[in-house]
């Protein structure tokens, strides 16, 4: 059994293949080829545009990928939705795209494009918000740089952004949001009822959460007296309780636990003070919940 999987090119593809790193794979690309390999027999990886990832899926060329929810939606594809990824190329979180119109333009909200010209790569999707707010305008189809068009070329853009920094540049402000998107594990139909291929993207799936779930957390290891273990618990956070081990020496535990990363460097000194000895701070590839 081979299992085809699409891995997004461009924006998406350096993220995604860090987390297919964490995950416990490793996928090599060449510049050359639209077929990166990847250390697992059971797995032929190939490179397709996130825009393009759905529609080849539901036709079978591929039996999963990962691809934005946006795309999915925009393609009307009728694939299997196998899990929520929630990353992306800079903050691992959500993207927007939003209703975006000149800093100086009189437009408020999308009820004021009547007429108007809006420039997107997301025609479908921007065409049905307009039809489901009552607005008749020209959606025209954009091949990049959509964010230097208005006022000039279109009245308004729809656009995706993280945190807006790229509008702002360009003197544009936003006034309405029109979809929220994240990556997906996405497959296709039959492939999703073939039980061995079923259960190979159910493993990705599996692997996958766990190394997001493990993005900007690091474990903790530290021995801790007895008679100091409630001062050091009343320090420490944890996803649920902190492990507590027994030590050879039966006056001695040693306490296990998971952090965010951001606050260990506040914690670690608070440990010490409540008497923890022997602290080790260690990275982690994946939580499996």
């Amino acid at each position: 059994m081979k299992l085809k999987l699409g891995i997004p090119k461009g924006s998406l593809e350096n993220a995604t293949i860090d987390l297919f790193r964490r995950a416990g794979f490793t996928i090599t690309t060449s510049s050359r080829s639209y077929f990166p390999s990847i250390d697992d027999p059971e797995i032929e990886c190939m490179m397709i545009r996130a825009q393009e990832m759905a529609r080849y899926i539901e036709d079978g060329v591929l039996d999963a990928g990962l691809t934005g929810r946006d795309w999915v939606e925009e393609s009307e594809a009728k694939v299997e939705s196998v899990a929520d990824l929630i990353y992306a190329k800079q903050s691992f979180g959500k993207v927007r795209w939003v209703l975006a119109v000149p800093e100086a333009s009189p437009f408020q909200s999308v009820k004021d494009l009547e007429g108007k010209i809006i420039a997107t790569e997301l025609v479908a999707t921007t065409k049905r918000y307009l039809k489901t707010n009552g607005v008749t305008a020209k959606v025209e189809f954009s091949w990049g740089a959509t964010e230097v068009k208005p006022p000039v070329l279109a009245d308004a853009i729809v656009e995706v952004t993280e945190t807006g920094s790229s509008l702002r540049a360009n003197k544009l402000r936003i006034i309405e949001t029109v979809l929220e998107s994240n990556t997906q594990l996405i497959a296709n139909v039959d492939s999703w009822r073939d039980a061995l291929k079923r259960r190979k993207i159910e493993d990705i799936r599996l692997l996958l959460e766990g190394a997001i779930n493990a993005l900007g957390r690091v474990g903790l290891i530290l021995n801790v007296r007895k008679e100091c273990l409630p001062a050091v618990l009343n320090i420490l956070p944890a996803l649920k309780n902190p492990t507590i081990s027994n030590l050879s020496d039966p006056d001695w535990v040693a306490v296990h636990t998971i952090l965010d990363e951001i606050t260990v460097r506040n914690i670690i000194p608070r440990l010490k003070e409540a008497g923890g000895q022997g602290i080790v701070e260690y990275p982690l590839n994946k939580i499996v919940m």
